[in-house]
């Protein structure tokens, strides 16, 4: 883990977490802000690899907090609470995907769910990454077939011509399909 957000109005609990943090991932930056408005303005800012939401703050419980951070940016959220609040939180919060942990924070117990939050997030970037792959790829299927499709009303070929007109081209002028078929596009479609 690369850098973490830790919001915290107490500052003894913050040096805590500033302190559990560091113990687990030596090299992390740490940032710390003191109410959710604080940390909505850093979280939007910067990137993260997680936000540690110790709560209640200042200005809000955090429940809210955790909902924003998990919808809007990339990074893992971790609600920490008070042990009689932390089930009825984790049932609000575990549907947007935020972990939440059960005050007091036991080193060993704390630095496992780091690691997991960790683990989770390395997942989580890699189905994005999929995800993109996937999209890029979708839309250069759609693409080639409305250039097959303008070849096959403009110039009366058939399917089977118009998808081995775009290959031949992309073959003799070492370019993809997609850009032979984004050129047929431009030119038929004007």
């Amino acid at each position: 883990m690369d850098s973490v957000l830790i919001a915290s109005s107490s500052d003894k609990q913050c040096a805590a977490l500033v302190r559990l943090v560091k113990e687990t991932y030596p090299a992390c930056s740490v940032s710390v802000a003191q109410t959710g408005l604080e940390t909505r303005r850093a979280a939007t800012d910067r990137s993260f690899d997680c936000v540690l939401l110790n709560c209640p703050l200042r200005d809000e419980t955090g429940v809210d907090l955790a909902e924003f951070i998990s919808h809007s940016t990339d990074a893992c959220c971790v609600l920490i609470t008070k042990e009689e609040n932390a089930d009825v939180l984790a049932e609000k919060c575990e549907d947007h995907g935020t972990m939440v942990i059960a005050k007091p924070l036991d080193r060993a117990g704390f630095c496992r769910a780091l690691r997991f939050v960790a683990a989770a997030r390395r997942r989580m970037l890699g189905v994005q990454s999929e995800n993109l792959k996937l999209h890029k790829k979708l839309e250069e299927i759609r693409t080639v077939n409305r250039a097959k499709l303008a070849l096959m009303q403009y110039l009366g070929f058939t399917e089977q011509q118009a998808h081995r007109y775009i290959e031949k081209q992309a073959m003799d002028l070492r370019i993809s399909k997609n850009d032979v078929a984004r050129k047929v596009i431009r030119m038929y479609e004007v």
